[in-house]
């Protein structure tokens, strides 16, 4: 009973959309109607406000950090903890808020891999912000710190339960980035900053 009712909580945690939330603040179109229409903190940075865009980002990634903070504080198994960290990146991904409809959950993802493991958080970030850095595209950024990550877990001797909750959300991000992948291919992928335009 104690593992449903901290997957569902952390499904409804993981459904509040802090693009939504954060355009509704600094008075933004909803970030669905405009860029790559994707609710999410890159897309939020295209309205020109970088103070919403950050706390998007913060918003998507403490959710994540907060679920599953919560079970390992509760002494949860290891795979009750795994269930509730892709409980709450699902969440995010086909909130039922949004109509199931999410973003992509590179933040979100970013905060359960923190609280499942620091360095392995840091580990993924410090791949995006190289990427990201070099490249200007977050997207590559996002697809190159999925493949990376579960290497990462497994380097680290994380349980066996966690490491598959990573590959699953890395999969996840990888097939939620297949029209960026498309763009990417086609050299017509949007860098980090680049005005707004029509979805």
């Amino acid at each position: 009973m104690m593992t449903l009712v901290f997957v569902v909580c952390a499904y409804l945690l993981g459904s509040i959309s802090f693009a939504l939330v954060s355009s509704k603040l600094f008075a933004l179109p909803d970030p669905r109607s405009y860029g790559s229409g994707n609710p999410g903190a890159t897309n939020v940075l295209r309205s020109g406000k970088k103070a919403a865009a950050a706390l998007t980002l913060l918003g998507d990634a403490a959710k994540g950090w907060l679920a599953v903070f919560l079970a390992i504080s509760f002494a949860l198994s290891n795979i009750q903890i795994a269930s509730v960290a892709l409980a709450v990146f699902l969440g995010h991904l086909f909130p039922v808020f949004l109509g199931f409809k999410g973003g992509k959950g590179v933040a979100t993802a970013l905060g359960v891999l923190l609280a499942l493991n620091v360095w392995l958080g840091l580990g993924g970030l410090a791949t995006w912000v190289l990427i990201a850095a070099a490249f200007r595209l977050s997207s590559l950024a996002a697809l190159v710190a999925a493949v990376v990550t579960p290497g990462y877990a497994i380097l680290l001797g994380l349980p066996q339960e966690w490491v598959l909750a990573s590959v699953a959300m890395s999969l996840l991000l990888v097939w939620r980035h297949k029209r960026n992948i498309s763009n990417l291919i086609a050299g017509k992928e949007a860098k980090i900053g680049q005005g707004s335009k029509s979805p």
